[in-house]
């Protein structure tokens, strides 16, 4: 398997994590890395994750097979003009962004259509930066490849097989189909997160007792309302057309839903709440997508001294990391319930093993 050369133009949370399982992947493989963060930069060097670091888009990247374009959409325009100079005519030119329309547009006024595959790793967290990459982000993701119609099928068949080595699943769609089903399963669930929290922010009472005891549902639906709002806001500007078409569709949803409700329409009601559940549970159970999840679970504790620290000094003697704990105490019982959140699933599956073992009642 010959070895190849793989530049980075920006190196933050994906990019840095793209490098990581290629890294993993081919211990042998040369990359070269251009980020405005040279921390990051100098990071990544010291790791051993980039061969060799650059502080301009320069002949340095003449060398490169694939050239992932990883920094902010805002600089893609500067960038490819910079590119275009530099690259070579049988590297494949890719991105990791989450629309593809308007990089496709920018590619083809470029004249780099040939050269370019677009892609996206449909995985992501809550945190960001180089210092935050892992290789095992990427981990049974999809991540889907938007040829342009002058691509390689030869070139494509070889990207499949570098994202299955990262350890991801490929997927090839055009670009319209993309970015019409991202809109529906991770776009719009940010824009009815964000709206149904701004709902009850302006229903609460002064006391904010609708904040104090939302819970178990209601956080779950709106976790994603916590994501960065410079970056939806950037998607929505982006992918506005798809995303507004099915907003409308959503809303003609929910109208026929408080009709149904308003006249006590047992068998439509029924039929709503019947068909989500189906469809619902027929979703393959993992942990990797656009909207990633939550590695947490609750367990029922007494409400007495010793309790909670009995449970977290288990998990410390076993070495397991704990991201975010809370207790809640509004039953009618005295006793409470614990809830913890983890950095990954295998954590949250040896605390669940461990607990249950112990006998303690996990939900």
């Amino acid at each position: 398997m010959s070895e190849l050369t793989c530049g980075f133009i920006g190196l933050g949370l994906i990019g840095g994590s793209i490098a990581r399982a290629l890294k993993e992947a081919r211990p042998h493989i040369r990359i070269i890395a251009y980020d405005i963060n040279e921390e990051a930069l100098a990071l990544a060097l010291k790791e051993g994750v980039a061969d060799s670091i650059t502080s301009a888009i320069d002949n340095s990247f003449s060398s490169c097979d694939y050239l992932f374009l990883c920094a902010p959409v805002s600089c893609n325009d500067d960038n490819l003009l910079a590119i275009k100079e530099v690259l070579s005519p049988d590297c494949i030119l890719t991105d990791v962004g989450s629309v593809k329309t308007n990089i496709h547009q920018h590619i083809k006024e470029a004249g780099l259509s040939a050269q370019f595959i677009g892609g996206h790793p449909m995985a992501g967290s809550e945190r960001f930066g180089y210092a935050n990459s892992k290789a095992m982000l990427l981990q049974n993701a999809y991540y889907i490849l938007t040829p342009s119609p002058e691509t390689n099928p030869h070139k494509l068949a070889s990207y499949e097989n570098l994202v299955s080595e990262m350890g991801a699943i490929p997927l090839v769609l055009s670009y319209e189909e993309h970015d019409f089903i991202t809109a529906a399963v991770s776009h719009l669930p940010h824009v009815i997160a964000s709206t149904l929290v701004n709902l009850v922010r302006i229903s609460d009472s002064p006391e904010g007792t609708m904040k104090q005891i939302a819970a178990g549902g209601f956080k779950d639906i709106t976790r994603i309302a916590s994501s960065s709002p410079t970056m939806w806001q950037q998607i929505c500007l982006s992918n506005g057309e798809n995303i507004a078409g099915l907003l409308q569709r959503y809303i003609d949803a929910l109208t026929r839903a408080r009709t149904a409700i308003e006249n006590k329409d047992e068998a439509a009601l029924y039929e709503l709440f019947d068909t989500a559940r189906i469809y619902r549970d027929s979703f393959i159970n993992s942990s990797s997508g656009p909207i990633k999840r939550a590695y947490d679970l609750t367990v029922d504790i007494a409400d007495k001294p010793g309790s909670m620290a009995t449970i977290v000094s288990l998990l410390a003697e076993h070495g397991i990391s704990i991201k975010n704990i809370g207790i809640t105490h509004n039953r009618e019982a005295a006793e409470g319930s614990m809830h913890l959140e983890f950095y990954e699933e295998d954590a949250m599956q040896m605390t669940k093993k461990l607990l249950q073992e112990k006998h303690y009642d996990i939900k």
